[in-house]
């Protein structure tokens, strides 16, 4: 890419600073004309540190510091809305599949398709504009109010779910369709498995047979989707924090391509990294739990 931070820096002061004060930006961000293998192996030196280099668009706050403040609100608001999306979907699946050619297997599943058909800043726009600016129901920028400080306190933890609300809705009204989906296409074939009509045999009641057999089995692909998913949370929802103006992963990373903010790229796509080796981890823990055959006898 053409020009670099320092000198993007450089000219956002505007004739402020000295000629020479370029090189020292220079250094500070890690721009040195040293070979690649010798810059990589410092990198990698400082990383073990628990140093990711200075912010460019925060200057002078360090990468670490900038990543933390938004890491809070994007497992908040991205976490807690796929959890719901998650729990939901499924649980509508199981439903829908056990009563299958009802209304709710008739109708549910082509409405959040469509609507999950729809991008999620499609759908945060049209959230905002219709219950944020047309009724006023909720708020429609930022995590919080601007009147209150942050406290661990009745007032400030209501006012952050009443912000959170518009922005998790988006989220997942577009994701609802597709995990209900997955699960019922699971649950289909499992209902026709010899140990659901044994279960029927024996005289077990619908709700355990559905709960405790069939949608405890459905529910290993379902798991699967759910790791990856809940592994890329700290991506954010990008595009859904900015319409919303929500301080989260995806806001500081839009932010950091603007400026040519390398440092705060990387140090946010190394959390990306090992936040899906930690989510295939709990897929593989979560395995275990629902799945007896995967015991090591």
């Amino acid at each position: 890419m053409p020009g670099d931070p320092a000198s993007a820096m450089f000219a956002r002061f505007a004739g402020q600073l000295q000629p020479e004060a370029i090189d020292a930006l220079r250094v500070a961000f890690g721009f040195t004309n040293e070979p690649l293998y010798q810059q990589y192996f410092t990198y990698i030196g400082h990383l073990f540190q628990g140093d990711l280099g200075l912010s460019v668009a925060y200057f002078p706050a360090k990468v670490t510091d900038v990543i933390a403040t938004g890491l809070g609100w994007t497992l908040l608001l991205s976490g807690v809305s796929v959890i719901i999306a998650f729990g939901l979907g499924s649980l509508l699946g199981v439903i829908a599949t056990w009563r299958r050619g009802g209304w709710l297997d008739s109708v549910l599943p082509p409405v959040l398709i469509f609507l999950g058909a729809f991008p999620y800043f499609w759908l945060a726009m049209m959230l905002l504009y219709v219950l944020g600016l047309t009724f006023e129901a909720f708020p429609i920028r930022h995590a919080y109010s601007d009147t209150l400080a942050p406290a661990f306190s009745g007032e400030f933890i209501l006012d952050v779910l009443k912000h959170m609300v518009l922005p998790a809705s988006a989220i997942v009204i577009a994701s609802l369709g597709g995990w209900m989906l997955n699960m019922r296409s699971t649950m289909v074939g499992v209902l026709a498995e010899d140990y659901i009509t044994m279960a029927n045999a024996k005289g077990l009641s619908q709700k355990r047979i559905m709960f405790h057999y069939a949608a405890r089995n459905a529910l290993l692909p379902n798991v699967t989707g759910f790791g990856m998913a809940l592994g890329f949370v700290l991506s954010g929802s990008l595009l859904t924090e900015i319409v919303f103006s929500y301080p989260g992963q995806g806001y500081l990373l839009i932010q950091a391509v603007r400026n040519q903010d390398y440092a705060l790229m990387q140090g946010i796509f190394l959390t990306i990294t090992l936040a899906v080796l930690g989510a295939n981890l709990l897929v593989d823990i979560l395995y275990v739990w629902l799945d007896p055959r995967t015991r090591a006898r």
